[in-house]
């Protein structure tokens, strides 16, 4: 497989880290889950009660966060602490629309995924297309119904054995939307010349194969 970036944005809970995982191993590349990465910070800051834009940027000087990829997703690491698990909770997923905002952690973040993608990569986020990756061979804007959303975060967290509540998670997933939407620093907007995928009502499946032909076709043209 040549060196081929593929660029997987969208709003939350649209289904971008399962279908980006599983394109990446099908194509042999290496996989990377930015939106965890901003969830690592997040974890982070209130861990240390570093709550405020000015704290966070100056702890983001002192942060270290790693992925290991499995078969089953991205171990996340943050100083060398595994905090897979622990990032997942509400709290942080509602914090982590605050230090997405942060321009210092954003850069600091964008830099860490850049050096990430030395060879082959599939990486999903809110910005890899526009701004992470402008150059990305293949850029894909994923979407679904914000009731489809709800619902996959909460059976995703009941599997999990984590307390959730169905109408407060599309409370905070239409927040999220807003705030990822309307940020001063790369909103979540699709790129110009991105494929778009509802994902409402399609099976994993049919959406990784989607994907995964968008991919023979450049790669062919390429050849």
């Amino acid at each position: 497989m040549k060196r081929l970036i593929v660029a997987i944005d969208g709003p939350a809970g649209a289904g971008k880290s399962t279908v980006a995982r599983l394109v990446a191993q099908e194509l042999g590349l290496t996989y990377i889950d930015t939106g965890a990465m901003y969830r690592a910070v997040a974890w982070k800051s209130l861990q240390l009660e570093q709550l405020t834009e000015d704290r966070v940027a100056r702890m983001m000087q002192e942060t270290r966060i790693t992925l290991e990829s499995t078969e089953s997703g991205s171990l996340v690491y943050v100083d060398e602490v595994d905090v897979t698990s622990q990032i997942r909770t509400s709290e942080v997923t509602a914090h982590a629309s605050f230090v997405a905002k942060i321009p210092q952690v954003r850069q600091a973040l964008i830099e860490m995924q850049r050096q990430m993608a030395n060879s082959g990569v599939v990486m999903d986020g809110r910005d890899i297309g526009t701004h992470v990756f402008p150059n990305a061979e293949v850029k894909v804007f994923l979407t679904a119904s914000i009731e489809e959303r709800a619902r996959r975060r909460y059976d995703e967290m009941k599997e999990k054995g984590l307390p959730v509540d169905y109408e407060k998670l599309k409370e905070e997933i239409g927040a999220r939307d807003h705030a990822d939407q309307n940020r001063t620093h790369a909103p979540l907007r699709p790129a110009a010349d991105a494929h778009h995928v509802d994902t409402t009502g399609l099976s994993i499946s049919n959406v990784v194969e989607e994907i995964l032909q968008l991919c023979r076709t450049k790669l062919g043209a390429g050849e």
